[in-house]
């Protein structure tokens, strides 16, 4: 098979031999998703240049563990640090950075391509140096399938996924804590930024209002708060008291983008109406495109310039 030629971007593809999907055997560059490997490349010459490693300064990634308290045990952590950092003594903002349902700590790693946007929007002059921290938000896990203590199991919904609602959310303070601690950091709200998508957008939704005073910047990419899809006046009501908190206190920037063929469309357009009402400040970004990565990582590529100026 050949294609035509294709559009800048991140790319990745399987082969079905005979109703199997498989890996292209003499390609070795493969990414996992949950329980799912696929190969990528990049088409360079326009966004992919964008994810691609390019000849910048680079930032360091590090694979920590943290002791939450809350679940009795320690868990993974990916912690980007900008370049230069190692060999200064400034100290950073920070963009809290999370996956969706489908996702672990190492998912914006790799399809997000979160260390390669950093390192080049830093090298440009378009962003602040900042860390990234990409935590796990699925309390049921102590790191990604094959990370933890677990060893080398077949990943499931049921063993991997079956968390505490609101759990996440709950036990947040303590990586706040654990980055502060460990990482040259400025602890107050405007030198701190929360996004996620999917799941993690409705996380960051979430912890941003429950943490009052904690976050100038929230980003949320193609997703909605859960009360859109409850039919709950009681679930409604603190969530409007939320956003109030988040309205009276004041924000730098709250950003949502959304293609406009994902599921979660019209979720997010109540979310959207809802803000509306409540008369909050927002910036929005509708793209073609449905529930996919290429949707996340523009977005991540455009809300990072926005940060802490």
């Amino acid at each position: 098979m050949t294609t035509a030629p294709l559009p800048s971007e991140l790319y990745s593809y399987l082969f079905v031999v005979d109703g199997i999907a498989t890996a292209d055997p003499n390609h070795p560059y493969v990414f996992r998703d949950f329980a799912t490997i696929s190969n990528v490349f990049v088409v360079g010459g326009g966004p992919g240049d964008l994810y691609a490693v390019q000849d910048v300064p680079h930032g360091t990634l590090s694979h920590r563990w943290y002791l939450s308290e809350s679940l009795g045990r320690d868990r993974r952590i990916n912690i980007y640090t900008p370049p230069g950092y190692e060999a200064g003594d400034a100290t950073y903002p920070v963009l809290y950075l999370l996956h969706g349902y489908g996702g672990d700590e190492d998912e914006w790693v790799s399809f997000g391509r979160a260390t390669q946007i950093l390192d080049n929007l830093i090298a440009k002059g378009e962003a602040k140096p900042m860390l990234v921290v990409m935590p796990n938000g699925h309390t049921a896990m102590e790191a990604a399938p094959g990370e933890s203590s677990l060893g080398f199991y077949k990943p499931g919904r049921e063993t991997d996924r079956s968390d505490v609602p609101g759990s996440f959310e709950k036990g947040f303070r303590e990586i706040l804590d654990f980055v502060e601690a460990n990482y040259r950091v400025a602890p107050d709200r405007s030198h701190r930024a929360i996004a996620g998508l999917s799941m993690g957008g409705g996380h960051a939704i979430t912890i941003s209002g429950m943490y009052e005073n904690s976050f100038d910047y929230v980003g949320v990419f193609s997703s909605a708060h859960s009360a859109m899809r409850s039919n709950s006046e009681e679930s409604m009501a603190q969530f409007d008291g939320m956003l109030k908190t988040q309205i009276e206190n004041g924000l730098q920037l709250y950003w949502v983008g959304i293609g406009t063929e994902d599921f979660l469309f019209e979720a997010n357009t109540q979310f959207r109406a809802r803000l509306d009402e409540l008369g909050m400040d927002y910036i929005y970004v509708e793209t073609g495109g449905g529930h996919i990565w290429k949707c996340w990582r523009t977005y991540l590529g455009m809300f990072v310039p926005l940060l802490f100026h």
